[in-house]
């Protein structure tokens, strides 16, 4: 019954895979221990910033985004949807007087969707939404660790802690917060899903 299942939940989400989603240009360093260091060349998102939590700033971001890709601009242009959609933790900027108490979750999350290949800050057109920011992501170099599932804090956490133990062991310093970038539209089955987590390195 249960492969029966998995077979069926494949078939319908078959169509999803039959067309490529474009992804930001890289090139794969170095991989060991399902670790990938990718290079990156410069690309423009789009991004919001929303409150949170974890497991809600996507979805409270997505319908922001979702608005300015498919023609709430200057222009009503249409995007082509990409991957992936990126989440970050916004560290809350203190005052010197502040509590060192004060979570990143203060500052709320920063929630990106990648813009087509050829869109440059100059040539994407203005939101109408004031709530979302354009920006440039310069080139780059990103420790990465894939995995497939549902959004889960234990799930996002024991690969980050893979992640990081990989890059220690190698001696590898990263900085800055962990990204989660996640691939696949929201009814893909749990097991064909593609999520990642990628940490700058410097």
């Amino acid at each position: 019954m249960m492969k029966r299942l998995l077979g069926l939940l494949a078939l319908l989400a078959a169509p999803l895979m039959s067309h490529a989603i474009e992804e930001p240009a890289y090139t794969v360093e170095r991989e060991w221990a399902g670790v990938e260091i990718r290079a990156y060349a410069p690309y423009v998102v789009a991004e919001v910033l929303v409150s949170g939590p974890a497991d809600e700033a996507s979805s409270e971001a997505f319908p922001i985004l979702a608005g300015y890709i498919f023609g709430k601009n200057k222009g009503e242009r249409r995007m082509a949807m990409t991957a992936p959609v990126t989440q970050a933790a916004e560290p809350v900027k203190m005052a010197m007087t502040a509590p060192v108490t004060q979570s990143p979750e203060a500052g709320g999350f920063r929630v990106q969707f990648v813009l087509p290949q050829g869109i440059t800050l100059a040539s994407a057109p203005e939101p109408l939404d004031s709530r979302v920011q354009l920006r440039e992501v310069p080139a780059s170099r990103v420790a990465v660790i894939r995995y497939s599932g549902f959004w889960s804090q234990a799930n996002y956490e024991e690969h980050l802690a893979l992640l990081q133990t990989a890059l220690r062991e190698a001696s590898q310093p990263w900085v800055g917060e962990p990204v989660l970038s996640r691939y696949n539209p929201p009814i893909t089955p749990w097991f064909l899903r593609r999520n990642e987590i990628w940490l700058t390195l410097p």
